[in-house]
Parts: structure tokens; C-alpha cells; sequence
């Protein structure tokens, strides 16, 4: 089966490197979804982009980049196009949340001489998965008085580090004869953070001397864990992988990989001269790993609103209008597929799969068994895909989540196609989903990248 290397000439390759290098970066920078939506307001306004409430009604024209953003978590980006907004738009739209393990309200406590963060994990996961490895601490901390205060440790050369503890294999023959899904409860996720004690006369020295450092450092009080929001995460940074260079390893390609892509490719659509003839559209989204919900999720009613205002900048406020630009628009939902893994081919129907450096991965639709919470991409819409990227020289390949009664999962797609839109998933094929080291090609990553701009451009 031809790959994506096999088009690839020396130009192309140094193109590849290059994109990769600064997804990379992106990737490892960005670990949280605020972290991601801050980038991403950063790369927008660099292109030239300026927040909705900048403008006024009627100001908006063709080539106009805007963007809104939603509680820090949320982003949705415009490029005005030459057709008025009620044609529809063509849209990108991935999750910039993943899996992870979260900090309970209460978090801090100490046993045994040492003092541990209580957790909660996010997400589907392999629990076993997520002990006996480095890991960081990211998030904010918000105190009564509306004082915001970030927190990153676990990333610098030179930062501490933490992580969950796991069971010597010497002392492991009850553990090792649990099912898989049983070695760790997720109550004992609990989180290493000191075993220095402060004074005796503390009940809980070592939790006392976290507490001050943590004062110390960053100024912050142990009931400000309230109204915190604290993520752990793998730390470190994602790396080539494979002798050839040829893939990267990194925490949170889901679905951070076409987050980036997505977001790229609006912002390249962004530099040339002409405005495309559609409105280009890139929604970066949380809570998707549970199921879209919240009002930050693909659910709220943050993007319906957004694009209600957007109407009014553009000097058009009907709730028909709305409606029609909701129906006339096209949608990429752009979110990983699973990679066919030589080890575990079971698990896979070979036939309709996806494979490493194959190129963008077309799920028709994704849910699990009976297809249960799939969008199901209706058949016309594939066929105009298709064209664009034959038009374009854009390599794809089309697949399904796993065998038949196997599993299966979901994505955003079902969402943004009850709004009366047409939607196929459109994402990248990884190996090691949900786990702390997932793994993709750079060709794929790269080649997705062109396809999401053959997209934008050519969709009508």
C-alpha cells in the first residue's frame, strides 16, 4: 500500500520537518485546554485576528479575522469570506482537552510520612497506565478576591517532578492477579508531592511544609484548592520516535494533533491576498474525553451565539439568517482515528482501518457496536470530500473505530450535525490513544494540514 512518504520528494520532506517541529513545540508548551486556547489567541493576533467585541455592527467585511473566546477554554476563529455568511461556512473543529488525572477540591493530605493529591481521573484511561512515571502538575488557582494565579511545575530541566506510586513486583502476586481493569482503583491514583516535614508541633508536618511552599512560591492557601482547577499531566516534552525520525511521541495528540492542524491551516488560508469565497472556520473545544458537555463543551451554545453575533457584524440579525448559516455550512470534524498496531491486530478489521503515513483518516461515522452516538456522514457529502482532495493531491484514507463489537467512540461530529449541518470525521490515524505516550506520523500530521486547506478552500 503506497504511503505518504512515497510522494514525497526532498523539498517535501524538509516542509514536513519543518511543520513538525513546530507542532512539536506546540504540543509540549500546551498540556491543559486553557494553555492551548492562550496559544491559540497568541498564533491568531500574530496573523492579524482581533477579538469579536472589537467591532461594531455592520463593520465586518470579507477578509475580516476574528475570534471569541469562551471562559479560557473555548476558542472560535473567523476568516470572512466574499459570499454573505448565510451560504454557510466551512468549518474545522477539534477537542483541545485529554485524558488526565484531575486534583479533588480537597486534595492535600498525608500518610505515612509523605504527602500526597488526591485525584480524580478525566477521561477514558488504562489506570495502570499513569503510575511509576514522571508527571506534572499544570492549572490555575483562583482566589476569592479574582486574583487568577498559574501554575506549571514538572516542565523546566530543572522543575521537580511527580507522579503515582506502584506496587514492587516482589510484593505483586495478589495485584498481578487482577484483571487489567482492576491493578489500579482509581481511588489510589494518589499523587507524590513531599516527605520533607516542617515543625513537629504540626499534626500533619509534611503536609504543612507543601502548604508552605506552595504559599511561598506562588501564594496561594490551602482553601484556595476550592476554586482551583489542577491538572496532572506527563511531563516533559514529545519526541521523535523511531529510528527514522519518522514519528513523534508526545502527551495529547487527541486530539491536540488536529487542534494544531486545523488552527494552521486557518491561519495559512489567513496570509493570502485573496479572502476565500466561504467563511473559514476553526472551533477548538473542551470536555469532549466526557462527553461534550458543560458550557465549554461542543454542546453549549457557545458557537450557535458566536455566529449569531458574527451575523450582526456583518450587518445581519435574523434568527432566519442564523438558521441558514448553521444549515449551508460544512463541517470537518477534526479528531484522531486509531491506528492499526502490528501487535494487536485483532483488534482491527484490515480492510477498513487506519494505518501510520496513510494520510488524513475519513471516518464515516464512529460510535460503538451499533454505530450508538454516530454521526454517520451522509454519502453525498463524502463524494464532494473526495473531490477536493483528488483536486488537491491530498492523500486519505477511510476507516472505522476498531472491529465490529470490538469498542468504538465518539467524537464532536453528532453535535455540530444537529445544527442541520453536513459533518464527516476527518482526523489522524494514533497509536497508543489515551495513554501518557501517544504516537503519530509526521507525514500524516503534515498531510492532514494540507487537506484541512484544501478544505477550506475549495468546499462549496
Amino acid at each position: 500500500m503506497k504511503t505518504v512518504w512515497d510522494k514525497y520528494d526532498k523539498k517535501d520532506l524538509k516542509k514536513v520537518r519543518e511543520f513538525c517541529e513546530g507542532y512539536k513545540q506546540f504540543i509540549s508548551d500546551n498540556k491543559t485546554e486553557r494553555e492551548c486556547t492562550a496559544s491559540a489567541v497568541r498564533m491568531a493576533e500574530e496573523a492579524g485576528y482581533r477579538p469579536l467585541a472589537d467591532f461594531s455592527a455592520g463593520q465586518l467585511q470579507p477578509g475580516s479575522k476574528v475570534y471569541a473566546v469562551n471562559r479560557g477554554k473555548n476558542i472560535a476563529l473567523f476568516l470572512i469570506g466574499r459570499r454573505p455568511l448565510s451560504e454557510g461556512m466551512n468549518i474545522l473543529g477539534a477537542h483541545i482537552d485529554s485524558p488526565r488525572l484531575d486534583l479533588k477540591q480537597h486534595p492535600l493530605y498525608e500518610k505515612d510520612g509523605i504527602a500526597l493529591f488526591d485525584t480524580h481521573y478525566y477521561g477514558g484511561i488504562k489506570k495502570y497506565q499513569w503510575v511509576a512515571r514522571p508527571m506534572a502538575l499544570h492549572g490555575v488557582v483562583c482566589r476569592k478576591d479574582g486574583t487568577m494565579i498559574p501554575v506549571s511545575i514538572g516542565e523546566k530541566d530543572d522543575d521537580p517532578v511527580l507522579g503515582v506510586s506502584d506496587l514492587l513486583v516482589h510484593l505483586a502476586a495478589k495485584q498481578m492477579d487482577k484483571k487489567a481493569s482492576e491493578v489500579i482503583d482509581g481511588e489510589d491514583l494518589n499523587v507524590l508531592a513531599g516527605s520533607i516535614p516542617a515543625s513537629r508541633k504540626d499534626e500533619n508536618p509534611v503536609k504543612a511544609a507543601v502548604l508552605k511552599l506552595l504559599k511561598t512560591e506562588y501564594g496561594f492557601e490551602e482553601e484556595d484548592f476550592l476554586s482551583a482547577e489542577f491538572e496532572i499531566v506527563p511531563a516533559g516534552k514529545a519526541r521523535d520516535f523511531g529510528l527514522d525520525r519518522s514519528m513523534i511521541m508526545g502527551y495529547g495528540h487527541d486530539d491536540r494533533v488536529c487542534a494544531y492542524d486545523s488552527l494552521a491551516a486557518v491561519l495559512a488560508l489567513s496570509d493570502e491576498e485573496l479572502p476565500p469565497e466561504r467563511t473559514s472556520c476553526c472551533i477548538l473545544v473542551d470536555k469532549e474525553e466526557i462527553g461534550s458537555v458543560g458550557n465549554t463543551g461542543a454542546q453549549s451554545r457557545f458557537f450557535e451565539n458566536t455566529v449569531a453575533e458574527l451575523l450582526e457584524l456583518c450587518g445581519s440579525a435574523s434568527h432566519l439568517d442564523l438558521i441558514r448559516t448553521l444549515k449551508n455550512s460544512r463541517m470537518l470534524s477534526s479528531d484522531v482515528s486509531a491506528a492499526v498496531d502490528p501487535n494487536y491486530e485483532y483488534a482491527f478489521e484490515a480492510k477498513n482501518a487506519a494505518y501510520l503515513g496513510r494520510g488524513i483518516c475519513f471516518n464515516k461515522y464512529t460510535g460503538a457496536r451499533g454505530k450508538y452516538s454516530s454521526n454517520d456522514a451522509n454519502p453525498e457529502f463524502i463524494a464532494q470530500v473526495r473531490s477536493v482532495m483528488d483536486h488537491d493531491k491530498c492523500m486519505f484514507q477511510t476507516a472505522e473505530l476498531g472491529a465490529v463489537d470490538v469498542g468504538g467512540g465518539g467524537t464532536i461530529a453528532y453535535i455540530l450535525a444537529d445544527l442541520d449541518m453536513d459533518v464527516l470525521d476527518a482526523g489522524i490515524a494514533v497509536l497508543n490513544m489515551h495513554s501518557p505516550s501517544e504516537v503519530v506520523s509526521k507525514a500524516d500530521v503534515y498531510e492532514s494540514w494540507r487537506a484541512y486547506q484544501a478544505f477550506l478552500r475549495n468546499i462549496k
